[in-house]
C-alpha cells in the first residue's frame, strides 16, 4: 500500500492507474478505524480495480462543543488495517492541504434540506463541514465510486444529494451496517461506552427491531415515535430523536386510520449513554 502526503504526489499516481485503463474505488474515512471501515475497503474492492482511502480529521464539522482535538487518532492501526483490507493508496491531506487559505477561511458547501432536520437540527453546521470536505476530496481523487456507510444515514443521503446536484461523475455506494453479535452497530464511540453500560447500549438495536414491527403491525408514526422515546428513556438514555422517515427523510403521509401509507421506511435514533452519543438505524418496509 503506498502511503501518500502530497497532493502532487496523489494526482500522479492516480493518473499513472487512469492511463492504464483502471476503475478507482474511494473510501473517506476521519480515521480510528475498525471492522466496519474496514469492510467498505473490501466492498470497495468488488467495485474497482484500485482502492484508495483517506484518513484526514475535518475540522470544519466539529461544533462548537465538540472537541476537535481530542478525537482519536490512531495512524499506525489504521495504516495496518486498510493494507490488510486491500487498500492500494492511504491519502493523509495535511489541514493546510484541504484548506489553504484556513478552516475559517474556506469555500464551503451546503446541502439544503436534508441537511435541516435529525442530525442537523442537533449539530449545526456539521453537514456544511460535511459537503465542504468531501467535495474536496472528489475533487483530488475524482474516483469512479465512492463507498459509504449506511450507519451514517443521513450523511450518506446528503452525499448522494450534492452529486447529484454538482454533477459529479462519482457512483455512490451506501455499504451495509456492521454489527457486534449483540446487534450493537461497529463505531468508533462505542470505545467510551463504560463497562457497565457497553450491555445497555444494545437497547437501541432493540428499540429499532421494535419500531419496525410496530409500524408493520399498523401502528402511527407518532405512537411508534412516543414507543421509542419511553423505551429508551427506560433503558437510561438521553433521546437526541427517535424518529421514521422515508429513505429520503421526509415525514411519511398518515392515513385516516392514523397508520401511514406502505413503502420504504427507515428507523433512525440518535440517544447519549452517559457521555457517549451513538446513533444507529433500521430500514424496512411496511
Amino acid at each position: 500500500m503506498l502511503t501518500v502526503d502530497q497532493l502532487g504526489a496523489l494526482r500522479s499516481t492516480l493518473e499513472t492507474w487512469r492511463l492504464a485503463g483502471q476503475r478507482i474505488a474511494f473510501v473517506p474515512t476521519m480515521g480510528n478505524l475498525h471492522a466496519g471501515h474496514h469492510s467498505l475497503i473490501r466492498l470497495a474492492r468488488e467495485r474497482a480495480d484500485r482502492v484508495v482511502a483517506s484518513v484526514f480529521v475535518n475540522p470544519t464539522q466539529f461544533g462548537p462543543n465538540e472537541d476537535y482535538g481530542r478525537y482519536p487518532r490512531t495512524p499506525e492501526a489504521d495504516a495496518e488495517g486498510l493494507r490488510t483490507s486491500g487498500c492500494d493508496l492511504l491519502w493523509l491531506p495535511s489541514v493546510e492541504t484541504m484548506y489553504p487559505f484556513g478552516a475559517e477561511r474556506t469555500v464551503q458547501v451546503r446541502v439544503p434540506q436534508v441537511t435541516e432536520t435529525l442530525e442537523g437540527a442537533h449539530r449545526p453546521g456539521h453537514f456544511d463541514g460535511v459537503a465542504t470536505v468531501v467535495a474536496r476530496l472528489f475533487n483530488q481523487v475524482r474516483p469512479d465510486v465512492a463507498v459509504f456507510g449506511r450507519k451514517d444515514y443521513q450523511q450518506l443521503a446528503v452525499i448522494r444529494y450534492m452529486v447529484r446536484d454538482l454533477a459529479f461523475p462519482i457512483e455512490i455506494v451506501g455499504a451495509d451496517t456492521r454489527r457486534e453479535a449483540d446487534g450493537l452497530a461497529l463505531s468508533s464511540r462505542n470505545q467510551y461506552l463504560s463497562e457497565s453500560e457497553r450491555p445497555q447500549a444494545v437497547a437501541i438495536h432493540a428499540c429499532l427491531q421494535w419500531m419496525r414491527e410496530a409500524s408493520q403491525a399498523g401502528q402511527s408514526r407518532v405512537a411508534v415515535e412516543a414507543g421509542a422515546l419511553e423505551r429508551l428513556g427506560a433503558a437510561g438514555f438521553v433521546v437526541d430523536y427517535a424518529v421514521v422517515r422515508r429513505p429520503d427523510l421526509g415525514l411519511p403521509e398518515e392515513g385516516e386510520g392514523g397508520a401511514g401509507e406502505s413503502g420504504a421506511r427507515v428507523a433512525l435514533i440518535a440517544a447519549r449513554l452517559g457521555r457517549t452519543r451513538l446513533i444507529d438505524n433500521l430500514e424496512f418496509e411496511t
